[in-house]
């Protein structure tokens, strides 16, 4: 048995709805242990399109257990939405193949208001949030105020959890010339969905521990990318949660030793959505070009996604920190067209070269990429499923990217279809 968590090795949108789903077709578990519905997964599956935001990826597989761990923010009436809407397109959700953890902490309207609130007065100072409350939802979580789903089960204590979150909100909306909130009305709101959300709920650890007694095999999936940790990533330009491998364990109750193989998802170029340092940003034609053929648009907020050149530095950077065993490579099709390529080795700072991503906002917005360029193919591998079929100068540039990250290409992606993908190494079998 073999259990392997996928996340993301860059600022998130790398494709791994897509990767995730396709794994899981030899997984039994897929477990989503951090983020919230900030975070949207595209699945293309028989020609039908599924856009996920909270739910697993797992979900649209048959005979699939899907879990939402301690590790995410859940916004109660958004999943209930996302549930109905899935349903919609003929996939079945049942206690039998879904399951919340009793410890997941709950983003409840003032939240959503907060996060907006916030974003609309720091002006140039934003952050390019999502504005689903994510964020101060984990501050609730971190100052032990918050809500969590396993308090939704008593109405005398719901009601004194919500005496104490709303007694740290409504001072700060006072302060902000806000209207405060009304504990009952959302009392009543929240008994009112209480019996939809606890009958998916169990303890998600004792679960996983089950699971693994059972040598079933467990997909941990990721959401957003590690270059959006808030630890090791772009900060303050950051999500609210760990998004490294190692939040796969405290994000679902497991320890470390239940995750054998990283799977670090890594598009052949780079994409970034909202505020914060960009390195190998383009602001020209060939980022254009990145972006129509990649379709470069989020899925949760349909923001359009800035473009550049693969930065082998950070991703090399990424793969040490979160200690990646192998990266599937996705996009590739996207660069078909293009005349020349180019790849990130390393960075200028202040006349002094350096081969990583300094931890200062000011340095990291003054570092200059110092690129390797590449020949491009100039024909079109999207659908290609064999190594050897891919175009020579296609080849010469992942064998060259591979060396750079000192990691292995384990999978190559050549469109949004499932099954147009080389795989080289099954994480559940290397």
């Amino acid at each position: 048995m073999r259990n392997v968590a996928v996340i993301g090795s860059q600022w998130g949108d790398e494709g791994k709805g897509k990767i995730v789903d396709w794994l899981s077709s030899e997984a039994d578990v897929v477990v989503r242990f951090q983020g919230g519905h900030n975070a949207g997964h595209t699945l293309v599956i028989d020609g039908i399109t599924y856009k996920l935001r909270l739910l697993p990826s797992g979900i649209v597989r048959k005979n699939k257990i899907s879990i939402i761990g301690n590790g995410v923010v859940i916004d109660p009436w958004a999943f209930l939405d996302e549930i109905d809407e899935i349903k919609s397109k003929g996939v079945k959700v049942g206690l039998d193949n879904l399951i919340i953890s009793e410890s997941a902490n709950l983003i409840l309207p003032f939240h959503k208001e907060m996060d907006e609130i916030r974003e609309d007065a720091a002006g140039k100072a934003k952050i390019g949030t999502t504005r689903r409350g994510i964020g101060p939802a984990y501050e609730d979580k971190i100052g032990r105020r918050s809500i969590r789903v396993m308090d939704l089960i008593s109405e005398k204590n719901l009601s004194q959890r919500l005496e104490t979150v709303l007694l740290h909100h409504n001072a700060i909306r006072k302060g902000l010339g806000k209207n405060i909130f009304k504990k009952d009305k959302l009392k009543e709101d929240l008994l009112k969905i209480a019996p939809e959300i606890l009958k998916f709920s169990q303890p998600v650890w004792k679960k996983i521990y089950e699971f693994k007694k059972q040598s079933k095999k467990i997909l941990f999936e990721g959401a957003q990318g590690i270059l959006l940790d808030v630890d090791h990533g772009t900060y303050p330009f950051v999500t609210s949660s760990n998004t490294v491998a190692s939040a796969a364990a405290t994000g679902s109750g497991c320890g470390p030793n239940s995750i054998n193989y990283v799977l670090g998802i890594t598009k052949a170029y780079t994409t970034r959505v909202g505020e914060g340092p960009f390195p190998t940003e383009l602001k020209d034609d060939i980022g254009e070009k990145l972006g129509t053929r990649g379709k470069e648009f989020g899925t949760v907020t349909s923001r359009k996604r800035r473009c550049g050149w693969f930065d082998g530095v950070l991703v090399r950077q990424t793969i040490k920190i979160s200690g990646i065993d192998g990266i599937a490579l996705t996009k590739l099709d996207v660069l078909d067209e293009l005349d020349e390529i180019k790849m990130c080795i390393a960075y200028e700072i202040n006349g002094k070269k350096i081969d990583y991503l300094p931890a200062a906002v000011e340095d990291q917005l003054k570092v200059k990429p110092i690129y390797k360029s590449f020949k491009g193919w100039k024909s079109e591998t999207k659908g290609i499923k064999k190594f050897d079929d891919l175009p020579q100068n296609a080849k010469i540039y992942i064998k060259e990217l591979e060396k750079f990250i000192e990691t292995k290409v384990s999978s190559i992606s050549t469109s949004p279809e499932r099954n147009d993908t080389i795989l080289i190494v099954d994480p559940f079998k290397s």
